[in-house]
This record gives C-alpha cells, sequence and structure tokens, in this order.
C-alpha cells in the first residue's frame, strides 16, 4: 500500500475537525460505505488488505478509513483500529449504561431430573429412598443445585433409627412447571396417554399419587433448631 494520509494517523477528534474543511467526495461516500459494511459484517476485526480486495484499485483506503473513523467521532459506536485491523466498538463512556446482570439458566443433570422426579411423586423422601428407587448413590451435589433452585425443600425428619431428613417440592417447582397443584403431575394414565409408557409394564407397576402437604406426615418430625444447611450436610455421606 502507498504511505498514508496524515489525516489516517490523527486523533478521532482532531480527524473530524481536519475533514470538516475537506468533504468526502460522492466516489469516496461510496467506498465508505462499502468499507462499513465489511466492518460491520465482519465477525472479527477486518484487515486492510481483506477491504483493499474489495475496492477499486484507484481508492484512497487510508483516507476513506479516516473520513469513516471521522464520522462515527462522538456517536454511540466508534471506528476503532487495532494495528492494521478495524472493528465498530460501544463508546467507551456508555459502558456504564450497558451493564446489566443476567441470570444464566442451567441445565439439569440427568441425576437431578431423576431425583426431582422421584421427589415429586414420592415426597416426603428420603435420601435412602431416592437412592433405592434410582439405584445409585445421591450425590451432594446433585441435592445441592435442587435446593439453590429452590425447588426442592428439608420437610422433617422421618421417625426412623437415624432421623434421617426428608424432602418434598417447594411453590416455586410449581410455579416454575405451571402446576397448580403437586396432583396435577401427570399419572400413569396420562404418561401412556404421552407415550412415554407402552403396554410392556412390569406387573404391579404404578405411579404414586403425589402431595405435597405443608404439614408433616404421621411418620415426620420437625427438623429441630439446628440451620437447615447443617440438617442437609448431617443427611448425606462423607464425600472420599
Amino acid at each position: 500500500m502507498a504511505d498514508q494520509d496524515p489525516v489516517f494517523d490523527l486523533r478521532a477528534a482532531d480527524a473530524a475537525s481536519h475533514l470538516v474543511r475537506e468533504a468526502p467526495t460522492e466516489e469516496q461516500r461510496a467506498h465508505m460505505r462499502l468499507c462499513e459494511a465489511l466492518i460491520f459484517a465482519a465477525q472479527e476485526p477486518l484487515g486492510e488488505e481483506e477491504m483493499a480486495k474489495r475496492l477499486p484499485q484507484t481508492a484512497d483506503l487510508p483516507k476513506i478509513l479516516a473520513y469513516l473513523k471521522a464520522e462515527y467521532f462522538g456517536r454511540g459506536v466508534n471506528l476503532v483500529r487495532v494495528g492494521k485491523k478495524w472493528f465498530f466498538r460501544t463508546a467507551p463512556d456508555l459502558a456504564w449504561a450497558l451493564q446489566r446482570e443476567q441470570i444464566e439458566p442451567k441445565k439439569l443433570s440427568r441425576a437431578a431430573m431423576e431425583t426431582l422426579a422421584i421427589i415429586a411423586y414420592h415426597q416426603p423422601a428420603t435420601r435412602a429412598e431416592i437412592e433405592d428407587i434410582r439405584g445409585v448413590a445421591l450425590s451432594k451435589g446433585t441435592m445441592d443445585v435442587l435446593l439453590e433452585t429452590g425447588w426442592v425443600r428439608l420437610r422433617g425428619r422421618r421417625k426412623s433409627p437415624g432421623r434421617p431428613v426428608t424432602y418434598g417440592t417447594t411453590e416455586k417447582f410449581l410455579l416454575h412447571f405451571g402446576l397448580e397443584q403437586i396432583s396435577d403431575l401427570p399419572g400413569l394414565d396420562d404418561l401412556k396417554a404421552a407415550g412415554l409408557f407402552d403396554g410392556r409394564l412390569p406387573k404391579g407397576f404404578g405411579v404414586p399419587q403425589p402431595r405435597d402437604d405443608a404439614g408433616l406426615m404421621d411418620d415426620e418430625e420437625p427438623l429441630g433448631d439446628e440451620p437447615l444447611t447443617d440438617a442437609f450436610a448431617s443427611d448425606l455421606p462423607e464425600e472420599g
């Protein structure tokens, strides 16, 4: 490429002031539009050589980019050069207006989904009962996720040796899944109609009628005065 026009290396503010006295020609305007479109459409900073390939050989690329940079001076989006590559960037002084908090949705693991389904249908359920149905041990991480979502709560303790914690669903669970009450969960007939079960079910197989009574069942007792986090931790095996 030929030596660059001095305007090309001026600061944006100085270039804008300089170019007020030297307006681009109609042909240069057309070249500016093309460069603008190329830079805007590029997925990463666009090199000058790539732009030069799309312009006529007689086009003065340095001056065209200088004009374009000056035009974007003071706007919400600026044209920025890094080395010999160009890209559009939000004006630095507007960064405060573009900051926002965003909740990243987390996809539940298969283990968490299975555990949640067991709790929903079999509540109040203990860790041992969940493990018995799933056939595998319940990890602390799985229950941590379900408790953090607010879909599962610690209900109480089972009146049995070891006083294991019982788990149940919450109002937030109903809201998320569009249920008015826990009994609105699909039963066996609904699951069959949806094609999730066929006619080859094991003899005696059934789906329990879910319930989420706020009060404790006859075989449950209150958690006590210990913090919920301590009660939850005491119910899980040590991770070795």
